[in-house]
């Protein structure tokens, strides 16, 4: 089982991931955290009692990693309840790096079954409504558990 600990200025977020449902996802951003690609990024978009987003090294969200992975939809955790982590994307089958952690179920269920669901934060979820536009994460650490 995978978790991961994204280290932020406000606090530490544990995540784990939706392994089986959104299995292109899960690796794509335990690739790019193993290459220290989130760290120093920060969370370019904070809608309150929506979502955080972050994931562009620009920090302007228009960046990426330099290429795009396809959508994957049809798992049974496609819900953005509170803490969950999706894909954030342009379009189906354009999301990259860029991702969005959820406020709560308020104002979210248009986006089930459009942003690929593939992790919920388990720890830390008082963090995700102290982060404010800007702040940085300063490091996300991949964790191998065995089931």
């Amino acid at each position: 089982m995978l978790k991961a600990e994204m280290l932020t200025e406000k606090g530490l977020m544990v995540i784990t991931f939706f392994e089986e449902d959104a299995p292109i996802h899960v690796k794509n951003f335990v690739d790019l955290s193993k290459k220290g690609f989130y760290d120093g990024v920060t969370f370019h978009r904070v809608l309150p009692d929506f979502v955080i987003q972050g994931g562009d090294p620009t920090g302007t969200g228009a960046g990426g990693p330099g290429y795009t992975i396809p959508c994957e939809l049809t798992g049974n955790n496609q819900y953005h309840d509170r803490g969950v982590l999706s894909m954030a994307h342009r379009g189906p089958n354009t999301g990259g790096s860029q991702f969005f952690i959820c406020h709560s179920r308020n104002n979210t269920a248009h986006l089930d079954r459009r942003h690929t669901c593939f992790g919920k934060v388990v720890e830390g979820l008082d963090v995700i409504d102290q982060i404010r536009q800007g702040d940085q994460i300063i490091s996300v650490t991949i964790i191998e558990e065995e089931a």
